[in-house]
C-alpha cells in the first residue's frame, strides 16, 4: 500500500526518483515496470505493472465502447499512457505530454494513494485543495459512511 507525501525535483530530461518508501510496496511481480497515465485531476497517476493489470481487468475491460461516454473516457485515460521501468538510480522518466498536462515545472509532490502513485505541481495541488477541500472532517463522514 503506497501512502505518503515526497517533495523531489525532477531532473532536465524529465525523470524522477521514485521514493524508497513508496518503491518497497512494489511487487515483484511488476518487475519494476511501470505505467503513467493522466488523472481526472490535473496530475499524472502510475501504476505498477501488476497493479495496472488488476486496473484493466476490474475497471476498463467492462467498460462498454459503444457508450459514447464510457468510450470517450477509455479514449483520454489511455491516450496519454506510457510505459516505464526504473532505471538504475530508481527514476521514471515522465513523457512531455503527461509534464505539459500536470503543469509540472521543476519541483513534483508525489503522494502514494494505496494502489496507485500520484505526481503533482505542488502549486497545482495546492490549489487542488484549496478549492475542493470543505472540510476533512465533512468528507471524512460522507465517505466513510458511505463506503462502510
Amino acid at each position: 500500500m503506497f501512502v505518503g507525501s515526497f517533495k523531489y525535483s525532477m531532473d532536465a530530461k524529465g525523470r524522477i526518483a521514485l521514493p524508497a518508501k513508496l518503491r518497497k510496496y512494489v511487487n515483484p511481480e511488476a518487475n519494476n515496470s511501470f505505467i503513467l497515465t493522466r488523472s481526472v485531476a490535473k496530475c499524472i497517476e502510475i501504476y505498477p505493472m501488476d497493479r495496472w493489470k488488476e486496473l484493466v481487468a476490474e475497471k476498463l475491460d467492462i467498460i462498454n465502447q459503444f457508450d459514447p461516454k464510457e468510450a470517450m473516457f477509455i479514449r483520454m485515460f489511455l491516450q496519454e499512457a506510457a510505459e516505464d521501468s526504473l532505471d538504475s538510480q530508481s527514476r521514471l522518466l515522465i513523457p512531455k505530454n503527461l509534464i505539459e498536462y500536470a503543469e509540472i515545472k521543476n519541483e513534483v509532490l508525489i503522494l502514494g494513494l494505496n494502489k496507485r502513485i500520484e505526481v503533482w505541481n505542488p502549486d497545482v495541488y495546492e490549489s487542488y485543495i484549496k478549492e475542493n477541500l470543505q472540510s476533512y472532517e465533512e468528507i471524512a463522514k460522507d465517505v466513510m459512511k458511505r463506503n462502510g
